[in-house]
């Protein structure tokens, strides 16, 4: 007789604890059903990236030196710079540039480090490809200036839901012109 009370009150036990999850679980569905929703539908609206995204990496052949102080700061090694040394001018001259996205990490110390700033990031994002040689850009691919998002007639751009004015549950509603939340760091100075 012992051992069933002690059986019924172990089922008691795991059944109050069974029901404790199930209401956890219940007040995060309950929670995210009070949020505004963050769907975008991606093809035609397109959230513009914040100030200091990393994305695709620009190059101007014009500005490079070969020094290599990228492929020095790379993590990985990855800027290819093909170079050779003009005897007439006594300088390095540059004769290939390249970088493998698919390997890339996007970390952004190439840029950073870069003393004649020929390198820089930009906003593009869309990297995507069918065959992986198709990431490895060239100087000529990556002196592409990107397109811009909030220049595509075909794409409605939405700010990023942590950059929407106070008050503002809708992307939609806000201009592009509108200030974001928060304050400027120059403002933040001033304070």
């Amino acid at each position: 007789m012992l051992k069933f009370l002690n059986q019924v009150g172990e089922y008691a036990k795991e059944t109050v604890q069974a029901a404790k999850y199930i209401g956890q679980g219940l007040a995060v569905t309950f929670d995210h059903m009070r949020r505004r929703p963050v769907t975008v539908q991606y093809p035609y609206e397109k959230l513009i990236p914040s100030e200091r995204f990393r994305g695709r990496i620009h190059f101007e052949f014009d500005k490079c030196i070969s020094c290599e102080v990228c492929v020095r700061v790379c993590p990985i090694n990855l800027p290819v710079v093909d170079w050779e040394f003009n005897k007439e001018t006594k300088k390095k001259q540059l004769k290939h540039y390249s970088i493998d996205f698919g390997v890339c990490i996007f970390c952004g110390n190439c840029v950073e480090y870069c003393p004649t700033n020929c390198l820089s990031m930009t906003e593009e994002y869309e990297l995507a490809a069918y065959e992986r040689h198709e990431l490895n850009y060239d100087n000529v691919a990556l002196g592409r200036l990107p397109y811009k998002v909030s220049d595509d007639p075909m794409v409605t751009p939405l700010r990023e839901f942590a950059y929407l004015p106070k008050g503002a549950m809708d992307p939609h509603e806000v201009s592009s012109g509108d200030r974001r939340a928060g304050l400027r760091p120059e403002e933040i100075i001033e304070k």
